[in-house]
């Protein structure tokens, strides 16, 4: 039994009624105090009153915004009386494994914030319901406010099973002076001026590098792949499609920024410091996201006019190349005996208000527009970039098992990185392991299929 509910049962067990040898004058006084104990206990306790009109609801988030969220839980719970709000907060490092261990054993929350990515993985579970409904009918959400592709990364077979509460993608930030020193002005929009600004750059004289991108990282690879076109896994998403001629491609130019000397060798855990590094010109473009707009003002504050961001370059056409969608969703616990309060809650974090408030506390990304237009967070020098590049982003395949997809890609192209391996080996063995690991989902859309060709067979016999 939950504590709450084990210490409102003991509350309950209080003596009410009159001691032996007590006058009536006394008896009165004795319930009042017995009265006030329990109501102040009670409401410690977070128990619901006997007439249901106080609810709490359950919400997990993660990492640091777990900590800031609980100073906007006032003014909820001011607005909405006989409503509370408890937050436990979990490390980003465990709350994977958290989520999973507290499905299988029943012990989930009412509302839970989840990254993107990991949304496929809960709806395929049944841990999620949902939201359409109330999507549809909701007057705090307005139709059209949010990133159409942030948005659909939270679309799972057709439905949408979270809200967006913070959005991420990657853009390029940069060194302006040393770009301005290799004679650039503004920064570079397609990947041929991208390449010769890098060339220039790497190429000044000294120990110096144009890029720096982190082997631990599967996500620039990636960018670069879907800018060309790839498709990353084909035939309903059966089998890696990493042979493919446009992720070859992109995925040869990415090998040969380091075999022209363009970008280091090392991981991020390598480089001495990151921040230092791109202070001392170790390396003058980082492909990063919004996390580092902080870190960067507060570790480099004598560099604080010689760096700024951009959309990231674009292999062919006009306008910002695309990036990843990602960021975190909030969402309903199918389970929830609570779920109109949870939305409640969901709806108040996703308030244009909240989420400028929220912004100012952790320096997460709105994911409403209205709330940058707001803010004008969209003509600001260093948030513009992500403004423009949220119109160009796209979600990786929403199956459960990309995680596991997304470390093989960085085991691989770690490889041919340090090996300087050749391509079309190291993609083959690439798909190989990925269609490894989705065996399981072909068996199982395998039987489903099957299953439905049976009912089919049924019905017309």
């Amino acid at each position: 039994m939950p504590l709450p509910e084990r210490r409102c049962r003991v509350l309950g067990s209080l003596p009410y009624g009159r001691p032996t040898g007590m006058s009536t004058r006394r008896l009165l006084r004795w319930r009042r105090l017995v009265l006030a104990v329990i109501v102040s206990v009670a409401a410690a306790a977070g128990c619901s009153r006997p007439d249901g009109a106080q609810t709490v609801v359950e919400f997990w988030a993660m990492g640091r915004e777990g900590e800031v969220v609980q100073q906007l839980i006032p003014e909820f719970e001011r607005r909405t009386p006989g409503v509370r709000v408890r937050v436990q907060q979990i490390p980003w490092s465990a709350a994977h494994e958290k989520l999973l261990t507290a499905y299988v054993g029943d012990a989930m929350p009412d509302v839970v914030q989840v990254g993107n990515t990991w949304l496929p993985e809960l709806v395929a579970l049944g841990a999620l319901t949902p939201l359409d409904a109330r999507l549809a009918t909701s007057v705090a959400l307005a139709a059209g406010d949010d990133f159409p592709g942030i948005a659909e990364a939270t679309v799972i077979a057709g439905a949408r099973y979270g809200v967006p509460w913070y959005v991420d993608t990657r853009v390029l930030f940069y060194r302006t002076d040393l770009l301005r020193a290799a004679g650039y002005d503004q920064p570079p929009a397609t990947w041929p001026a991208w390449l010769e600004a890098m060339e220039r750059i790497a190429h000044r004289g000294g120990e110096h590098y144009a890029v720096l991108l982190p082997m631990n990282e599967w996500e620039p690879p990636v960018i670069l792949a879907l800018q060309r076109g790839a498709t990353l896994l084909r035939d309903g998403d059966r089998y890696g499609d990493f042979r493919n001629p446009a992720f070859r491609a992109a995925f040869e130019f990415y090998q040969g920024l380091f075999r022209r000397g363009l970008a280091p060798r090392a991981g991020a855990a390598q480089s001495a410091n990151l921040y230092q590094d791109f202070a001392a010109g170790y390396f003058s473009m980082l492909i990063s996201g919004p996390w580092n707009l902080g870190e960067m003002a507060r570790r480099l504050p004598g560099l604080a006019d010689a760096w700024a961001t951009a959309p990231l370059p674009t292999f062919e056409g006009d306008g910002p190349g695309l990036s990843l969608a990602g960021g975190a969703s909030l969402a309903v616990v199918r389970t929830s005996p609570r779920a109109p309060a949870a939305w409640r809650w969901i709806e108040f974090l996703a308030e244009p208000a909240q989420q400028l408030a929220f912004w100012r506390l952790t320096g997460d990304l709105p994911a409403r527009p209205s709330a940058w237009r707001d803010g004008g967070l969209g003509d600001a020098p260093r948030t513009a970039a992500f403004w423009r590049q949220l119109a160009h982003v796209r979600a990786t395949p929403k199956i459960p098992e990309w995680e596991r997809i997304a470390n093989k890609i960085t085991e691989h192209a770690e490889t041919a990185i340090r090996e300087d391996g050749d391509v079309e080996v190291v993609l083959g063995a690439l798909d190989r392991d990925v269609d490894a690991i989705l065996e399981k989902r072909r068996w199982m859309l395998e039987r489903a299929a099957a299953r439905a060709a049976a009912t089919g067979s049924e019905g017309r016999s």
